[in-house]
């Protein structure tokens, strides 16, 4: 019998994987609204999402986001579209997305609390038509001319404030469960401030409701074409592996084959039978993947909140016991700290995933501790959907490492500069040569959640793929036992909050400033909330004593920045160190700096 007849299942595992997960998983050609009309058809009235207490099934959200699919579509967006969405985690959320698939629109997912002009400039860069936002994000995309922005003239009467864009709102309050709603319109101090949190005062003329509309639209036709899995389905911005904005092209092949990864990699989840707490904003990779899509096609219920608050948290806890937790260490941390001071049971949670910045030690073993189940760690970025790698569920996993590669995943550790020498001498890249085992070399990785590329920007989109469909990650990595390791990120990265910061970023935003001369951002180790932003500045010669401060830093620069993006600390330098060649020495920015906190600390 030739190799490819046999059947022997040890034939389709790796060395150090858990017991019964392939090293193969299928790679669907096929629509993401699939999972959703497949968990209609088997769990109509499993509860698919619990927003703060208020239900909706797996039959009203597929019905909801055949109504959505008509409605964007009546609005103008056609297959291959860009559809933004601007919103935290709510129903809405999930049936804009929904909708917009069923289309065979590209979703462009954008943070709700990014500053201004990242927004407006996000948008300008994917050139979507239609966009659907919550009522508090809806000033943020105004065009800065228009009178409703609060220009000033004659000539600001005459510009479209929504630049020519169908601009829907989402009202946060209509998700509510009826008795919150209610408790929204009481005259206390408390409700106003509950109210103002979620709803604009008021809204530019041509907006619409996207509730209202939505909710009275015809479903579209069951026979109207579907994607294919080849099509992009979603745009994520990122830095990608240098920090330049970008927009990373997610397929539809992409997420299903990473959903299918996540799910094989933890067989014990039951369809239909789990609780997923849905904290990662779903502009996040992790957050996309775990709760839009493996959620929905394991039929698990999302108990879902607006933001991270551990008070909701333990009341969702309380009202729905908690089965499966995908999140970053601080949240972790917090859950803990506060379910062991009010005295909560989590050992509902039989499984967490941490994702995005790396664990604690001592965080991880007291999760297990108090919950009684597994605590893995996973390894990604956006533009592989995001996973690529991950610890095993069991005694084989390695706490602190990365993880074993996914199924159906490929990685290569190899020399960077012998591979940029390649490169640049338009030599054949190799990447069959590898390091030796617990050398550290840059990560490749080669699978089909590897994403199609930048949108619009093919020269970046060169400089990350290499022929034979290798991702470089930026990532130094070392292997051990088939064990991934990170070494160090060539690429400045600072992981903060679940967040990822780029330097580049940062230092641009303050570089601007009076009396800054010159300035370097590094990040600090902080514990579970990843790394601290730290900022090294140097003075303009004459710059007033006291003129350049953390406090006016974070003003100057949250202008351009999102707030976890912001400096907690800012060290104040006469020069700033460079190579031989004049680039900046991060390194020794970053002993300066830890040495200086460990002076003041004395």
């Amino acid at each position: 019998m030739s190799a490819p007849d046999v059947e022997d299942c040890a034939l389709f595992h790796r060395p150090r994987y858990q017991a019964g997960i392939p090293a193969v998983i299928e790679a669907p050609d096929a629509g993401l609204g699939e999972l959703l009309e497949t968990a209609a058809h088997f769990y109509p009235d499993r509860v698919a999402i619990d927003f703060l207490g208020a239900t909706t099934t797996y039959r009203e959200l597929l019905e909801a986001s055949e109504r959505a699919a008509r409605l964007l579509h009546d609005a103008g967006v056609r297959r291959g579209d860009r559809v933004a969405l601007i919103m935290p985690n709510c129903p809405q959320h999930v049936v804009a997305v929904y909708g917009a698939l069923r289309l065979g629109a590209i979703v462009a997912e954008h943070n709700p609390l990014a500053p201004a002009e990242e927004l407006r400039a996000q948008l300008e860069r994917h050139g979507g038509r239609v966009v659907v936002a919550w009522e508090k994000g809806v000033d943020l995309i105004l065009d800065p001319r228009s009178r409703e922005a609060g220009a000033a003239g004659p000539e600001a009467d005459s510009v479209d404030p929504l630049g020519g864009r169908t601009v829907f709102s989402v009202d946060l309050s209509a998700a509510l469960p009826a008795r919150l709603r209610a408790a929204l319109r009481l005259p206390v101090a408390r409700a106003r401030e509950a109210r103002d949190s979620m709803r604009a005062p008021r809204l530019p003329a041509g907006v619409r409701s996207w509730d209202r509309e939505a909710a009275r639209a015809e479903p579209i036709p069951a026979s109207w074409p579907r994607p294919g899995g080849r099509d992009v389905a979603v745009l994520l911005h990122t830095g990608g592996t240098t920090g330049a904005p970008k927009a990373a092209m997610l397929t539809h092949t992409n997420l299903r084959a990473n959903a299918n990864q996540a799910i094989a990699w933890v067989p014990m989840l039951h369809e239909g039978g789990e609780n997923f707490l849905s904290l990662l904003p779903f502009f996040h990779a992790f957050g996309l993947t775990f709760n839009l899509f493996c959620a929905v096609q394991k039929a698990a219920t999302q108990v879902m909140m607006p933001k991270f608050d551990v008070a909701e948290v333990l009341r969702a806890q309380a009202r729905r016991p908690l089965t499966f937790f995908v999140g970053v260490p601080v949240m972790f941390e917090r859950i803990l700290r506060a379910a062991q001071e009010a005295g909560t049971d989590l050992r509902s949670l039989r499984f967490g995933v941490c994702g995005a910045a790396p664990m604690p030690p001592a965080v991880g073993a007291e999760w297990e501790r108090v919950t009684g189940g597994f605590f893995v760690e996973g390894y990604g970025m956006t533009e592989t959907s995001p996973i690529v790698a991950g610890t095993p569920m069991g005694p084989t996993r390695r706490l602190g490492a990365l993880g074993l590669p996914f199924p159906s995943t490929d990685v290569r550790v190899v020399d960077p500069e012998a591979l940029e020498a390649a490169l640049g001498a338009g030599a054949p890249v190799d990447v069959d040569v590898e390091v030796p085992d617990g050398e550290p070399g840059e990560l490749l990785v080669r699978g089909p959640q590897v994403f199609a590329g930048y949108w619009g920007d093919p020269e970046a989109t060169a400089a990350a793929m290499l022929p034979g469909g290798w991702l470089r990650t930026g990532d130094m990595v070392r292997r051990e036992e088939s064990f991934l390791w990170m070494a160090d990120r060539r690429r400045e990265l600072i992981l903060t909050g679940g967040f990822n910061v780029y330097p580049s970023q940062v230092e641009a935003a303050i570089r601007d400033m009076d009396g800054v001369a010159d300035v370097a951002v590094v990040g600090l180790d902080s514990g579970a909330g990843g790394e601290l932003v730290c900022a090294a500045v140097v003075l303009e010669d004459g710059a007033p004593a006291g003129a350049v401060t953390l406090e006016a830093v974070r003003a100057h620069a949250e202008r351009a920045l999102p707030h976890y993006a912001l400096p907690r600390y800012l060290e104040i330098i006469d020069e700033m160190p460079r190579s031989a060649i004049g680039k900046v020495l991060r390194r020794v920015v970053r002993e300066r700096i830890t040495r200086s906190q460990s002076l003041s600390a004395r």
